[in-house]
């Protein structure tokens, strides 16, 4: 199993003060995760969403960190593939350039965005983009493939041409889809890609998620395949705050949550902007508890549970706010569902950076090791 992490830019104070200092210490995090032995960084693609996520331009981003880097895989947990948004041609053109300036370590995922707030943006309706994003999901991978397009579709036409530079990764990097319900779970192993599923479901949710892919992956047809590299993997989102002091790493974990629930539903549901207040653990889960009924899309169709199951029944590892060996049962209870790598979470928007080091030093040193030994052994 792979251990990755995957950034929103989310941030509680959104002043451009708060956004420098935001990246820079994300920058220092993924130097420092790749030194702890994490696989990959993801970073998602949201448009005008305050607080909630400010990472915008992941291209960018992620062509900065490729070279800050050496080893750790670069990968878009996702693309928005809307046209206008993101054309495909230049698409094809970013990700090869990324994945021959990586040396090769690029991870492609594929999505349409989350909320109306940002389809809008670009003059579309949310409910209209999925044939757009499935002609552009086809065109691009035989781009990369071919170095030349011709193509007149529904939504996109261009003229024949050439187009590069061609990816290091031949034919093209591996694929992925943003899952966030039951029918993008079956598209992705329907069309033979990856599956990001990018929710805060439990480890018997992502184990229900898993048979479904799995079943599609299994039976997909020739004809549907996008791109010319089946990717048979489903990577699970974990929010996640390890620290030696479990019970202040549960105030901070439940705090982050809370507000990435309240941020999202600022801009989808209309609903009041997030809470800030520093609680304690306790005032934490009876602040979720009145809300337990509630639940909070998130990339549109995904919920966030806000009630019993991320606030109860806590020794058991329902989540992974904790210490190293919390986060060791519910990694395993994840695994255990099907999980082939998990999408650590830790920048949620009032976690701060000294939590986040911690937590990553944390993984490297005692959860990550606790897997690859498994593994060897399993292995012998």
């Amino acid at each position: 199993m792979k251990f990755s992490i995957i950034y929103e830019a989310q941030m509680a104070d959104p002043s451009r003060e708060s956004e420098r200092r935001c990246f820079e210490e994300i920058v220092e995090q993924v130097v420092y995760a790749e030194e702890m032995g994490f696989d990959n960084v993801w970073a998602v693609e949201h448009t005008a969403l305050t607080q909630y996520a400010h990472m915008s331009a992941p291209e960018t981003f992620l062509a900065y960190i490729a070279g800050r880097t050496k080893r750790i895989g670069i990968g878009h947990g996702v693309v928005c593939l809307p046209p206008a948004m993101n054309h495909p041609v230049k698409v094809a053109e970013r990700i090869a350039t990324l994945d021959i300036l990586s040396g090769g370590r690029v991870h492609f995922g594929m999505g349409k965005g989350g909320t109306q707030q940002e389809a809008g943006t670009f003059g579309y309706d949310l409910n209209e983009l999925q044939p757009m994003i499935d002609e552009s999901m086809y065109l691009i991978p035989k781009i990369l493939k071919e170095g030349h397009v011709e193509h007149d579709g529904q939504y996109v036409k261009i003229p024949s041409r050439p187009i590069h530079p061609s990816p290091v990764q031949d034919p093209h990097p591996p694929i992925y889809y943003a899952c966030t319900r039951e029918a993008t779970l079956q598209l992705a192993g329907d069309r033979g890609i990856g599956a990001l599923v990018l929710g805060f479901s439990g480890p018997e949710e992502i184990a229900r998620k898993n048979a479904i892919y799995r079943e599609h992956f299994k039976n997909r047809k020739d004809e549907d395949q996008v791109g010319f590299r089946p990717n048979e993997h489903l990577a699970a989102f974990c929010a996640a705050c390890v620290l030696d002091d479990r019970e202040k790493a549960r105030r901070i974990g439940l705090r982050g949550q809370r507000f990435f629930a309240e941020s999202i539903a600022y801009w989808y549901q209309g609903g009041p902007k997030p809470v800030v207040d520093d609680l304690s653990a306790e005032e934490q889960e009876a602040a979720l508890s009145v809300q337990k009924e509630r639940t909070v899309a998130f990339l549109s169709e995904e919920h966030i549970p806000v009630g019993d199951e991320h606030t109860s029944n806590y020794t058991v590892a329902q989540d992974a706010y904790g210490n190293a060996d919390d986060c060791i049962r519910y990694c395993t209870r994840l695994q255990e569902a099907g999980a082939d790598e998990v999408l650590f979470l830790f920048q949620m928007g009032t976690v701060p950076h000294e939590a986040i080091m911690e937590t990553i030093r944390n993984i490297g040193e005692k959860v990550i090791p606790h897997f690859r030994a498994q593994a060897a052994l399993a292995a012998e």
